[in-house]
């Protein structure tokens, strides 16, 4: 960091002993899908000697895309820890996956993490940086995460380092940009015929040091002469920028006064402020070339995470309380404190089963240690993922992962983060906790899952198993919600995109031995009458002994929206003995369960039986329960029976570039907008009101509108009336469906 020669002291295959906090740092690397977090963190480890040769994710042999749904589709798809070893220091790198389906996994590393990298590709448009990351910056941000950016892809033709730190300026320092610079700037060869420039080096500006790694190791030389004056510059605005951010308040007007400032000082001050989340460093990096041992820029970004980076015990930790909610003193980062630790994620391994990601926030956790697991589910807009649970667990083998490996512990401390195998039922968003008195963890927010895939199984022998499929991949993944739809009848995963979709069914293939089909989504719609109707019902059969006899007669009127069904008796003079009444509202309530003109549950209605007949010897319970379903049947084709649709009330947060766009999108799905909002940072909230079959893949379409800016959020409100067209042909469909069968 502060441009300094190095030698690395790492060795593959060996893990520094992290039992101090001061010695950890936790690092999640965030970015648009294509950024290159993925080889940042292969260049990452073959610098540190964690590699003896990076990978590439076009052939799936990076260290981090372990699973065979990452290899396959060259894409990050989950969180993947890949810690190296730095002067000491244990550096846990978290790379996750950039694809917004997949925000349950960035979520977890954010979660796990004390500080992070921004990987921002030069040559992506700045609309894709601002999309996808500047809402997790924002999120950074109202923690006091420290952060960092890091901007790859600057060997590709037609980019710019400057043109790309103004970007970083405006779309992550738009309240200050001067805490927005960067620490180096990269020195090129010359540009080719195709326009491609390659990075051959970077400038430190505090020192005004060049290392070269064109020889494919890093050499220090002096600057080029033709650079002097970008430089100074750059030099003078870091240097300004990291005195605004000083505590110490002489050091503005010394320099302003033309004095001196010593590099050091400069150093250690720019180290405070990055660690405090008030500055942040921008710097570039590219993968080693064939046979280096280094990439550029690997070595200085390396530098920062350890100097620059908090250790954990630096960090404040999330609140803890007790099961019931009675808030307790916060925990301390200590090994020798009681244990308080979180599961962050949970996967599957074929061989030894469920697999817990846990990071240890305080104490020390070891294998056989009994300790007491408690959840009460992470907390999402649509309420808490997961049934609350609580038990004593005895803790199995601990092990370091590294990527797909994973390598025997006998400890892990306070700050760090271990894998633990066959940890009972314990699920993402547990809290571990030792000791005599049981701790919970305040839970870390996961978004709704707004995507419904229905799914059934392909074949009889699938059916047993996919239930079973279905729930690992839930208790996996929390940003996955199971449904069973009873309207309906289908079996419902609810997801946060189409990728999202294509994984999960691709999981319950490959890794369950599930064969599914996925089928439409309905959703769940409800019939009515649209005026006064009298129906008769009459289950009249004589074939020999006991006939069946039994006569009704009702009338059925509407009634205010959310009524239900209402039955009443107003027989009189005994016609329907008194026994079978309510066998007639039996058959009355069965018939408006299975509905009257689509296949829709009858509802909003009030059912009066008023007359009817009886036979002493052939009326029974069975005969009056048709009855009164025959009775309903006539009074419905005696009038118009209208479709009700759910209606849902939706919250769409937009930029206010693009409110005239959505409210133009919502006015085309038939929705109604009740309101727009001002929010911060020059955005708009608009509620509307929308029917529920126009929004099922309004996640996706959303996305596609606002460039991946926009998110909403949904909450049934009611049943509306249906228009006729279109009721007219669902009806039609639903005839042609059972004309079929």
């Amino acid at each position: 960091m502060g441009d300094r020669t190095h030698t690395h002291t790492g060795a593959a295959g060996r893990a520094a002993t992290a039992d101090r906090p001061a010695s950890v740092r936790n690092v999640v690397l965030v970015g648009h899908s294509g950024s290159g977090k993925t080889t940042l963190v292969e260049a990452l480890a073959l610098t540190a000697g964690a590699l003896n040769r990076a990978g590439r994710v076009e052939d799936g042999s990076t260290v981090s895309d372990h699973d065979e749904i990452e290899r396959r589709r060259h894409r990050s798809v989950q969180l993947s820890l890949v810690p190296v070893d730095w002067d000491g220091y244990r550096i846990n790198l978290l790379d996750t996956p950039g694809y917004a389906d997949f925000v349950g996994e960035l979520r977890a590393g954010l979660r796990a993490a004390d500080a992070a990298l921004f990987v921002v590709s030069a040559a992506q448009e700045a609309d894709a940086v601002a999309g996808t990351t500047r809402a997790v910056w924002e999120e950074c941000a109202a923690v006091g995460m420290p952060r960092a950016i890091v901007v790859t892809h600057l060997d590709t033709s037609r980019t710019s380092f400057d043109e790309m730190t103004r970007i970083c300026g405006r779309i992550f320092g738009h309240d200050d940009p001067d805490a927005v610079l960067p620490l180096y700037l990269p020195v090129q060869g010359p540009e080719g015929p195709d326009g491609h420039a390659p990075l051959t080096g970077l400038t430190g500006l505090l020192t005004q040091r060049v290392f070269d790694y064109s020889s494919g190791t890093r050499q220090e030389a002096p600057p080029a002469g033709d650079r002097r004056g970008p430089l100074r510059e750059a030099r003078d605005r870091l240097i300004e920028g990291i005195i605004a951010e000083s505590e110490d308040e002489t050091l503005m007007d010394r320099y302003l006064q033309g004095g001196e400032v010593d590099v050091t000082t400069l150093v250690e001050d720019l180290e405070r402020a990055v660690a405090h989340g008030s500055f942040h460093p921008v710097l570039t990096a590219a993968p080693a070339a064939e046979g280096a041992r280094q990439g550029i820029g690997t070595v200085e970004l390396l530098d920062l995470v350890t100097r620059g980076f908090p250790s954990p015990g630096e960090r404040a930790l999330p609140a803890v309380t007790t099961p019931d909610g009675a808030p307790r003193p916060a925990p301390v980062c200590d090994p020798a404190a009681p244990l308080v630790a979180e599961v962050v994620k949970t996967s599957s391994d074929p061989y030894v089963g469920r697999v817990s990601l846990v990071r240890v926030f305080a104490g020390t956790l070891r294998p056989d240690d009994t300790v007491h697991v408690c959840g009460r589910g992470l907390t999402a807009p649509g309420g808490g993922t997961h049934a609350c649970h609580e038990n004593d667990v005895r803790v199995g083998a601990l092990s370091a992962p590294f990527g797909g490996q994973q390598r025997p512990l006998d400890s892990c401390a306070a700050g760090d983060l271990a894998c633990v195998s066959k940890l009972g039922g314990a699920e993402t968003g547990d809290t571990l906790s030792g000791g005599v008195e049981p701790l919970l963890m305040e839970p870390w927010a996961m978004p709704d899952p707004l995507l419904p895939l229905a799914v059934r199984a392909h074949g009889k022998a699938d059916e047993d198993k996919l239930s079973q499929g279905l729930a690992r991949l839930v208790a996996e993944d929390p940003t996955m919600r199971l449904e069973q739809n009873q309207d309906t009848r289908q079996v419902v995963l609810w997801c946060m995109g189409e990728a999202h979709t294509d994984v999960a069914l691709e999981r319950l293939r490959s890794r369950y031995g599930v064969q599914v089909d996925a089928e439409p989504h309905r959703v769940p719609l409800r019939e009515t009458f649209a005026s006064r109707a009298v129906g008769r019902g009459r289950h009249v059969k004589q074939s020999g002994g006991h006939g069946q006899y039994a006569i009704c007669e009702i009338e059925v009127e509407p009634l205010s929206p959310g009524a239900g069904l209402e039955f009443v008796d107003e027989v009189a003079g005994g016609s329907v003995p008194r026994q079978f009444v309510a066998s007639v509202e039996k058959g009355v309530r069965a018939q408006a369960a299975r509905g009257v003109a689509a296949g829709h549950p009858l509802v909003d209605v009030r059912v009066t039986l008023v007359d009817g007949k009886s036979h002493s010897v052939d009326s029974s319970d069975a005969a009056f329960q048709t009855a009164g379903a025959l009775a309903l049947r006539e009074a419905a084709a005696g009038t118009r029976v209208q479709l009700l649709e759910p209606v849902a009330e939706v919250g769409v947060l937009v930029p206010d570039d693009f409110v005239g766009a959505v409210m133009s999108d919502l006015a085309g799905r038939r929705g109604r907008v009740v309101g727009t909002e001002q929010t911060e940072d020059e955005r708009t909230l608009v509620r509307a009101e929308v029917p529920e079959i126009e929004i099922g893949r309004y996640t996706v379409d959303l996305r596609s509108l606002t460039h991946g800016t926009g998110r909403f959020d949904r909450a049934y409100a009611r049943h509306e009336p249906m228009p006729r067209q279109l009721a007219e042909r669902i009806r039609e469909e639903a005839e042609n469906s059972t004309n079929v069968g």
